[in-house]
């Protein structure tokens, strides 16, 4: 593969594996970053940083100058004034019509979060359609961030259908690996406590994905005419259960941790009290605590990327255990 490639949110944790995916690929790669000195780490030989705004249509046009492909992972998830649409939905809408005026082909990453709290496990039900072809259902006033990536998934694709430019979307789980920000951190925070509390047992398989798969599965969309106006979920083959993640963690982190078994009848009828003590956690602990779902540790992923397999020949195998001890691991260096 070879040409060049503009990646928004370059310091992101998919930003980040997909400009090393992109480099080991033969392309050049302009990594579109909102501070130069603070993404210096991202120099490298192929790679140009430049640093612009979204909203800024004269840089990003610059920016984007004899880019062939445009791969907009740049989204806020935990915005601290809880506000997502300036970024996610307006800066998709300025990518677009970028893609529009450059003619290069558009990859967005999207979110399993446009399924809704609710939707996402009627996925699992037998039907004879991909998953990501159902229809979605209604998401609850409540869900912004969720509002915000069906929002900016639909500009994206409605633009491909449009005929305005070639666009496909990816739809990861929930993410991690080095580099990360919101998973490795929030379970780190709580690991603080020294014990882990099984429900159920730990045996849940997570809807977890490694930023390496996710990339992999962005490149593979980018190269295929198939996956132009389509999207397609990213997701590990082998789901990790709540046990793989404590154990990996113990291994990476490099401390002792006890698990706790609790009885779901317990956790139902305690989880209004934590949520509402949730205060007296370490403040990076609290995030956890208030996207905390007992759906998300009670009942398995119910996503799949068969259809990304199958329609695209696409494959990535990641050692689940591995890769999360090593995002560990890389998470208790960086705080050193």
């Amino acid at each position: 593969m070879s040409g060049r490639a503009l990646v928004t949110g370059a310091t992101g944790l998919v930003g980040s594996h997909l400009v090393e995916a992109l480099r080991a690929s033969g392309r050049e790669v302009v990594a579109l970053v909102r501070n130069a000195d603070a993404a210096a780490w991202l120099r490298a030989p192929g790679v140009r940083v430049v640093a612009a705004s979204l909203d800024d249509a004269h840089a990003m046009r610059r920016a984007a100058d004899g880019c062939d492909a445009i791969l907009h992972t740049a989204a806020v998830i935990t915005p601290p004034d809880g506000r997502y649409t300036a970024t996610n939905v307006d800066g998709t809408r300025a990518i677009v019509e970028l893609a529009r005026e450059t003619r290069a082909r558009l990859v967005q990453l999207s979110s399993v979060a446009v399924y809704g709290p609710e939707g996402r496990y009627a996925l699992s039900q037998p039907d004879d359609r991909w998953q990501e072809t159902r229809p979605f259902a209604p998401l609850p006033p409540n869900a912004a961030y969720a509002i915000s990536k069906r929002a900016s998934e639909t500009i994206v694709l409605d633009a491909h259908r449009a005929g305005e430019c070639w666009a496909t979307a990816i739809r990861p789980c929930v993410i991690f690996g080095r580099r990360d920000r919101q998973f490795t951190p929030r379970v780190h925070a709580l690991l603080r406590l020294g014990a882990f509390p099984f429900i159920g047992g730990g045996s849940t398989r997570l809807p977890l994905v490694h930023a390496s798969t996710v990339a992999s599965l962005a490149l593979r969309a980018l190269a295929d005419d198939r996956a132009g106006g389509e999207a397609y979920n990213a997701i590990d083959r082998d789901a990790p259960t709540m046990r793989d993640v404590v154990h990996a963690a113990r291994a990476g982190l490099g401390r002792s941790l006890f698990t706790v078994p609790i009885p779901v009848s317990i956790v139902r009828g305690a989880l209004a009290t934590v949520q509402a003590l949730s205060f007296l956690l370490p403040r990076d602990a609290r995030g956890a605590v208030r996207v905390a779902s007992l759906d998300l540790v009670l009942k398995d992923s119910p996503f799949s990327g068969a259809r990304a397999r199958t329609e695209l020949g696409w494959e990535h195998a990641v050692d689940a255990r591995a890769a999360l001890t090593d995002a560990f691991a890389w998470r208790a260096a960086a705080r050193r």
